[in-house]
């Protein structure tokens, strides 16, 4: 046990280098499965190949955007102080960017690469059994999972380590362990970063593609979707890739880092005397989600079925649940163990047994979350079968239908959200919220696997119909691609909570450094900065659904051409020029990715340096609130309208009638999916990462814009004077009586 004290530390990067390791002997295993025949590999090879040439094509923007990014921090670094205040930073932290924005790029390359090996896979796995369909599927999602999870812990591990013996680190309370945590807000900075560009360029280009394949194929032409004769539908298929796997997989690595990075900031701040050298309240986040990575890999054991008639759901569902129960119960002997009896942060007192509460709070947060969300948007219950039954009169009754189901989704995760807050406020202070976050955060790659299995399933089904393979085999597709939507709905659920926790605790630490004890909303420019905030996701969003009508137009353009210009399509007698497809959604997307980029990142800057820390405060709060209500209502209501559509496949019953497929009530859920695409898969999945980007970005300028603390070289001094004057007649009797009350107040 002594030895395990003492080297604790070097535990943290071994765990994700564990989780590493696991990931390597899953994704060799993916590789040995049976890939189907020839016609499917070309295929699957097409999405493949879509996928990395979109990567190329945004790591090449990107690329230029981190050098300059990187100069600009490793100039700041070299500021020492400002208005005789000493700067706790270094010039190291550039390079503590480039390393998050790397390992957030090869989290979401990781991802992309498993799913696009195990699509066609799974599809051939189809063909045996739904169980093996399964079991390739989900082995393909915790590839990703673990690929992000062990990244992340062994990322921030390994450069706290190296941060700790750079900035020769002797005291948990000392300027130089300061200096080592606000150098590693580098690396965070860095994986946000690319997390944003990766999601809204993705979320751009899985949508473009599939607005454009579904008004043309279905709508237009009439064919089925993902029929082999739709010019966009390998576009349509990359996107999934890009979108829901690279594009989720750099998002949650950015929540993940930034979980544990705010905890750590305010455990920076918690003096205490344990068996660490004072570091524990530190190290514990990372502890925690270091074995959530072996305690998610315990949960995918449970994730199998038995046959046909298996639910696949309760499968995964209780994959979940046993990793949540585990890091529960762990987490008490952690924390006990870690942890000294008692703790203050900021004035406020808790026990150790507290902040195992908050972290139990931040589990049940996590997991009323995505029950929420399962209800909302699953096939079969209530909100989605209302969107069915308006369907039966039309396009507008659906749009409808659907826009109140995701407003009336937002009710739940607000007052979850706000009862974990105050509960874990309760328990343990702000650390307590902090560590609520990092709880939830803690099986992170099991909600990636549960989530990265959606798109693979939808692949699968998607190569199956291009092959043209017998009508079971769509079938298992189907059963899996319908539970895959739900899956990622509440994967989508979970990223929103984890953001909405995340950016309190990122506040709670700008506030401490940025030398500001409250926000008064009272003051006009704290007033207007909260409403600019406030603005910033409608904008935000506004962007990102724009910037998908614009590409599908260009979209359905080419589609159409290649339907009039190349004869024998509709008859499988000319192959579609699907590349050029794919060109138009990699450019669309890597072009209108910019503009909401710019407003995430600059937006603090210039407000902070502008206004001051107070006021950038004010725009955090707005930011964040209707960020979070923006995210859930989008994402549940695109969620939703899918299966709404999807319901049409196997029949569903309108005033005692069955309708299916390519009836009326079918084309006006059509519709309404269409218009869910970039709630659910662009603008509604950005919104957590918007969130999170101004306040790490505002955590990083916070010292720059520091409320100088009164020091004894600049203290206030107050003479108080007090004079009575009286005034006498002849006689000598007092006939005025004043009373003289002066202050100054003398600088110097």
């Amino acid at each position: 046990m002594d030895f395990l004290q003492n080297n604790l530390i070097y535990a943290i990067p071994a765990l994700g280098l564990v989780g590493i390791i696991v990931m390597l002997f899953k994704s060799a295993w993916v590789s040995k499965q049976d890939a189907g025949d020839k016609n499917m590999q070309e295929l699957a090879g097409y999405i493949a190949d879509g996928a990395m040439a979109f990567l190329k094509a945004e790591w090449k923007v990107l690329s230029i955007f981190a050098a300059f990014t990187a100069a600009l921090l490793a100039y700041s670094g070299t500021i020492t102080e400002i208005n005789g205040v000493a700067m706790h930073s270094s010039w190291i932290i550039s390079i503590s960017f480039i390393i998050g924005a790397v390992f957030s790029a090869s989290a979401g390359y990781i991802g992309m690469k498993a799913a696009t090996k195990a699509n066609v896979r799974t599809t051939q796995a189809a063909r045996t059994s739904l169980k093996q369909a399964l079991k390739v599927s989900f082995t393909g999602g915790t590839v990703m999972g673990l690929g992000v999870a062990g990244l992340a812990v062994l990322g921030l591990g390994g450069l706290f380590i190296a941060f700790l013996q750079i900035f020769h680190v002797t005291n948990a309370n000392s300027e130089e362990m300061r200096t080592a945590i606000e150098v590693l807000t580098g690396f965070s900075l860095g994986a946000e970063s690319i997390a944003l560009f990766a999601r809204v360029g993705g979320g751009i280009y899985t949508k473009a593609a599939d607005v454009g394949a579904d008004l043309v194929g279905k709508v237009e032409a009439g064919i089925p979707e993902d029929d082999v004769r739709n010019p966009a539908t390998i576009a349509d298929n990359v996107g999934d890739n890009v979108g829901d796997v690279a594009g989720m997989g750099a998002d949650l690595f950015g929540s993940y880092v930034a979980t544990i990075l705010a905890t750590m900031v305010l455990g920076q701040e918690i003096t205490v005397v344990d068996k660490f050298g004072g570091m524990s309240p530190i190290l514990l986040p990372m502890v925690i989600c270091g074995l959530g990575i072996i305690f998610s890999i315990i949960g995918t054991w449970f994730v199998t079925i038995k046959d046909e008639k298996s639910n696949v759901q309760n499968a995964l569902n209780l994959g979940n649940w046993s990793s949540i129960v585990i890091t529960a119960v762990a987490s008490y002997f952690i924390v006990k163990w870690m942890l000294p009896e008692t703790l203050n942060l900021r004035g406020y007192e808790f026990s150790s047994i507290n902040v195992f509460y908050a972290i139990i709070v931040g589990l049940v947060v996590g997991t009323i979350m995505s029950i929420v969300t399962e209800y909302f948007t699953a096939m079969g219950k209530g909100p989605v079968n209302s969107i069915i039954q308006q369907s039966s009169t039309g396009h507008a009754t659906n749009i409808i239908a659907g826009l109140s189901v995701g407003m009336k989704s937002t009710v739940i995760p607000i007052l979850v959200l706000a009862g974990g807050i105050m509960a874990s406020y309760h328990f343990a202070g702000l650390y307590g919220v902090a560590i609520a976050a990092a709880g939830m955060m803690a099986t992170t790659a099991m909600q990636l696997a549960i989530d990265a299995f959606g798109p693979i399933a939808d692949n699968a089904g998607g190569i199956a119909e291009m092959s043209q393979l017998p009508p079971e085999v769509r079938e298992r597709t189907d059963n899996l691609d319908a539970v895959g939507n739900t899956t990622a709905a509440t994967g989508k659920g979970f990223a929103i909570a984890s953001a909405a926790l995340t950016s309190l605790a990122l506040f709670a630490a700008f506030v401490g450094i940025a030398g500001i004890t409250a926000i008064d909303i009272y003051k006009a420019p704290v007033l207007a900065g909260l409403f600019v905030g406030g603005m910033i996701p409608f904008i935000f969003s506004a962007l990102c659904i724009q910037a998908v009508g614009k590409a599908a137009m260009d979209m359905v353009q080419e589609v159409r051409r290649q339907f009039r210009e190349i004869p024998g399509i509709m008859e499988y007698k000319a192959k579609p020029e699907y590349e050029k497809c794919v060109a138009i959604s990699t450019k669309a997307s890597i072009r209108e990715m910019m503009m909401p980029g710019a407003i995430a990142l600059i937006t603090p800057v210039i407000i902070g340096f502008t206004f001051g820390p107070e006021v950038l405060g004010g725009l955090l709060a707005g930011v964040t609130v209707t960020g979070v209500l923006m995210g859930i209502f989008q994402s549940n209501a695109g969620g939703a309208w899918d299966n709404a559509k999807k319901s049409f496949e196997q029949g569903v019953m309108i005033n005692g009638e069955m309708f299916y497929k390519k009836s009326e009530p079918h084309k006006a859920s059509v519709t309404g999916d269409t218009v869910g695409d970039p709630f659910k898969d662009t603008s509604g999945p950005s919104m957590n990462i918007l969130i999170k980007l101004m306040s790490i970005v505002s955590l990083v300028i916070a010292p720059y814009i520091a409320v100088k603390a009164v020091t004894g070289e600049h203290r206030q001094e107050v003479r108080k004077e007090i004079r009575i004057q009286q005034k006498t007649d002849g006689s000598g009797n007092i006939t005025t009586d004043t009373l003289v009350n002066t202050t100054d107040t003398l600088s110097r």
